[in-house]
């Protein structure tokens, strides 16, 4: 085996900067000869090629992904009526703000916990927690693989319930051929640095439903009526004549407006994502067939239509897990627990813990990371990274630690 590089080297991060020089030329380009940087054309002409790319009739982009899902919920709330203290499902094993949007507009988040399959809900569990009060399911694509979506649609069938998807970690993913975040009611997105793409910061909002688009662009910008494209305008005109159109408050809003800069290079990006998925599923495939020769010791996650994230251990044993993440430390590679483990130990969710109801989680807790994978890991990392696995496992089953 090759000899490791020095300890702490940090060989293989976590993420990466996704912004080649063309990239930054054109934005370069773009700041000497506009007069316009906050949300304009250019945000337009990116949700415009969003949409087109992910199957669906309509795209808001804001500032972070993070934003997407607050303002995702907020704009359901009103469409729909939902009531103070209704029901939202949500996983135990995500992002905080998958979780705290639900929260913030004052709804009961009701916990589900993971399954070791594709790393969503239970989903014998879920149906046991759907009540007359359950209003929503928050479903989070984790880290590139998709969801049961015709289980959870099956679910709901016949019930008021929305189907909300949290696409931050998972684009390019798709069932049956549909991409994830355009299977509910509406999906959201990251670009945030280590994403799939990047456009430093920024989120986006994808969906097919007219209503639910109106809502977002009046909720995006403060309310006001003038974000609503022009077909719509003219309506809203006549039924309040007496007000200042250009400052005329629909609803309440936000500002999660995001600016011509991040659009720019979200266009860029965008042109080269169909690779970026290609080359990390490319990875993915070779990090499957490593993990498959060790599955007496690891856990293996393969899922049809996945668009890979990150490459996850999930160790069988602690132990294992803890000596294995040591190993990669002192190679050089970066890891960190995967996604935030089980949300419900972080101390401001502890009050909703019940530990015999979520062990997937817990066992996600203590026995599972990811390292990284981007357009960014060759082929002699991943070889690399085959040496390491191979070798470990070699030494544990000759009893040499």
């Amino acid at each position: 085996m090759n000899k490791p590089l020095k300890k702490n080297t940090r060989w293989w991060k976590l993420q990466e900067n996704a912004l080649t020089g063309a990239d930054l030329k054109v934005l370069l380009r773009f700041i000497r000869r506009t007069d316009k940087f906050t949300q304009g054309p250019v945000i337009r002409a990116f949700e415009h090629a969003y949409a087109a790319w992910q199957g669906t009739r309509y795209c808001v982009m804001v500032n972070s992904g993070s934003s997407a899902n607050l303002l995702l919920i907020n704009a359901v709330k009103e469409m729909h009526g939902w009531e103070p203290g209704s029901e939202v499902i949500v996983p135990a094993v995500t992002w905080p703000t998958t979780i705290t949007p639900v929260m913030q507009c004052g709804f009961k988040p009701v916990f589900v916990d993971a399954n070791l399959t594709d790393l969503s809900f239970d989903y014998d569990q879920l149906e046991k927690k759907i009540t007359r009060r359950t209003r929503g399911i928050f479903v989070a694509h984790l880290l590139g693989f998709p969801a049961d979506m015709a289980r959870l649609k099956r679910l709901v069938k016949g019930r008021n319930i929305s189907i909300l998807e949290d696409s931050c970690e998972s684009q390019g993913a798709t069932v049956k051929g549909i991409k994830v975040g355009g299977l509910g009611l509406a999906g959201t997105f990251s670009l945030y640095w280590g994403h799939h793409m990047t456009a430093i910061e920024g989120g986006l909002i994808c969906t097919n439903d007219e209503q639910l688009y109106k809502q977002l662009l009046l909720k995006r910008s403060h309310g006001l009526a003038r974000e609503l494209p022009l077909q719509y305008q003219a309506a809203v005109r006549a039924k309040h004549p007496e007000i200042d159109f250009n400052f005329l408050f629909l609803t309440d809003g936000m500002n999660f407006r995001s600016t011509e800069l991040n659009a720019v290079l979200g266009l860029q990006q965008l042109a080269r994502l169909d690779d970026f998925v290609r080359i990390r599923n490319r990875n993915y495939r070779q990090f499957l067939k490593v993990c498959q020769r060790h599955s007496d010791h690891l856990v293996v996650l393969e899922v049809a239509g996945a668009s890979s994230f990150a490459l996850p251990f999930l160790f069988r044993n602690q132990k294992l897990k803890q000596q294995f993440q040591e190993i990669i430390r002192q190679a050089g590679i970066e890891s960190r627990p995967l996604i935030g483990g089980n949300l419900l130990r972080q101390p401001f969710l502890r009050a909703y813990y019940k530990p015999r109801q979520f062990p997937n989680a817990d066992f996600l807790h203590t026995h599972a990371f990811y390292i990284g994978n981007n357009q960014f890991v060759t082929a002699e990392r991943m070889n690399r990274l085959e040496e390491i696995i191979d070798e470990f496992f070699q030494r544990q089953r000759s009893g040499k630690s």
